[in-house]
């Protein structure tokens, strides 16, 4: 079944400035003013635009979003707009008062950054020391206020033997989700990705794993920026001898992998319409160009909307459907956002001999 093209997660950037110093921060943020960003004002016109077009998830990012002063005014202005609102932050600025008025304002969840099963893993990725013990605490805040909360960690070298103990962390501190990150090679991530990128071969078994575990855990379960997972499940599905389906595999059986400018987009701290935060080709300004505009008419969208227009192996594979390969990783590799997806190993059945 094909999905309509609605944004479905639309993430905004409302701050770069950001507490830590994180070794593979897309935005590559700092402690520091930036000059540019959209003043509530705008940013409540740009809303005023998108809530009558769609329903997306509107995901409250940054850097480190909670520097907005006004965060929890934009987070109530969404919810009253109707549309579910969500904070993606590090977690270490959040102490009882601020959980309480997020809770207040509406954010409907939560997502905190952890990169590691202790301080000391955690830390040393993030920059600053005791950021780990912080953002644990914030998690904590945001449970006893009543704001469901998920971990988000980014896969590398670092970490890529602690994911059993970070689910289990993630289980243990009540955590609602568990969505782990493939490493994208952009930002301060293009510094690391020589050192720190897993193997395209390991990055496979991470998913294979991924697989298995999501059967024994309560948790909400995510492989993001991961769209071979998508593949993968229908292959380990059918060695299992069983379809896949909605009952049985939730919004995995209904999506694609890669859905930057097809079912999530990004806006920049100033206004900018990018396909994900991952991938920075700019496809509008929402100070310029009505959002809906935007979203509809851009020849970067509709290029990635089609997989008919994707490069080598993407292009002939028989999961270019359900998978579609990361296009930031694609345009990292090669300049290219439609080539072939740099880290699979499959082979596409139609190019074997």
């Amino acid at each position: 079944m094909k999905m309509p093209n609605i944004p479905r997660l639309i993430f905004w950037e409302l701050t770069k400035r950001c507490n830590l110093a994180c070794a593979h921060c897309r935005a590559e943020a700092h402690d520091s003013n930036y000059s540019g960003e959209l003043t509530t004002d705008q940013i409540q016109s740009v809303i005023d635009a998108i809530a009558p077009f769609c329903s997306p998830i509107m995901v409250l990012t940054g850097g480190e979003p909670l520097y907005r002063p006004d965060i929890f005014a934009v987070a109530a202005y969404c919810r009253d707009k109707g549309l579910r609102t969500a904070l993606a932050t590090n977690g270490t600025l959040i102490d009882e008062p601020v959980a309480r008025r997020l809770k207040e304002a509406g954010i409907a969840r939560a997502s905190i950054s952890i990169d590691g099963s202790s301080a000391g893993a955690h830390d040393s990725f993030r920059g600053i020391p005791g950021s780990f013990d912080r953002a644990i605490r914030g998690a904590r805040f945001l449970k006893e206020a009543g704001v469901e909360f998920q971990f988000n960690t980014t896969i590398t070298k670092r970490n890529v033997d602690q994911i059993e103990d970070i689910l289990q962390l993630a289980e243990g501190e009540g955590a609602r989700a568990l969505h782990l990150f493939m490493l994208v090679p952009v930002g301060c991530g293009v510094e690391i990705a020589e050192t720190d990128m897993i193997s395209s071969r390991k990055y496979e078994k991470v998913l294979e794993w991924f697989y298995e575990r999501s059967k024994h855990t309560e948790l909400e379960f995510k492989a993001t920026c991961a769209p071979h997972y998508y593949r993968i499940i229908r292959q380990m599905a059918k060695r299992e001898g069983r379809a896949i389906t909605f009952e049985t595999d939730g919004m995995a059986a209904m999506t694609r992998g890669c859905l930057a400018g097809s079912g999530v987009c990004f806006i920049s701290h100033r206004g900018d319409v990018q396909p994900c935060g991952y991938l920075p080709l700019v496809a509008g300004n929402v100070l310029k160009t009505p959002f809906p505009r935007i979203w509809q008419e851009s020849e970067l969208f509709q290029s990635l909307r089609d997989v008919g227009r994707l490069k080598g192996k993407c292009g002939r594979c028989e999961y270019n459907t359900v998978c579609g390969g990361c296009r930031a990783r694609a345009q990292y590799a090669s300049g290219d956002y439609l080539a072939e997806e740099p880290y699979c190993v499959y082979q596409p059945k139609r190019m074997t001999p």
